[in-house]
């Protein structure tokens, strides 16, 4: 069965899923590949710090057709390794999102300083 007939637990589904996380991320704040992944991983039972990247990597053209209408860009670079590395071929573009929206950096500034920029679901305002 194809995910286009079982859309409930195909690739889609996982999709969709981490790009709602990603989606809920405040700018100014920053979370991992892998509390992503925990966090769906909750919901769906399945995936890792990999297919969180993988989905990332597609989120603007392979999973584009799952993004609300009134989404806009995904903000690809508040997801970020558990160094707080954002990925090395997009580095200085990520790091130039983050300091534009405050997000708290490393002195060096080439990382994200988790202690205090990370974010979690618990931290959203009650719906």
């Amino acid at each position: 069965m194809t995910a286009a007939e079982s859309p409930g637990d195909g690739p889609d589904e996982y999709a969709a899923a981490v790009l709602d996380v990603v989606l809920r991320v405040p700018s100014g704040r920053a979370t991992t590949y892998g509390l992503v992944a925990e966090i769906v991983g909750e919901q769906l039972g399945r995936g890792g710090p990999r297919q969180v990247g993988s989905v990332m990597a597609g989120s603007g053209t392979r999973y584009a057709h799952l993004l609300p209408d009134d989404a806009g860009e995904v903000p690809w670079w508040r997801v970020v390794n558990a160094a707080g590395s954002p990925p090395r071929h997009h580095l200085t573009e990520a790091l130039d999102a983050l300091r534009a929206e405050g997000c708290p950096l490393t002195r060096d500034g080439q990382r994200v300083d988790l202690r205090r920029a990370v974010w979690f679901p618990d931290d959203d305002p009650p719906r």
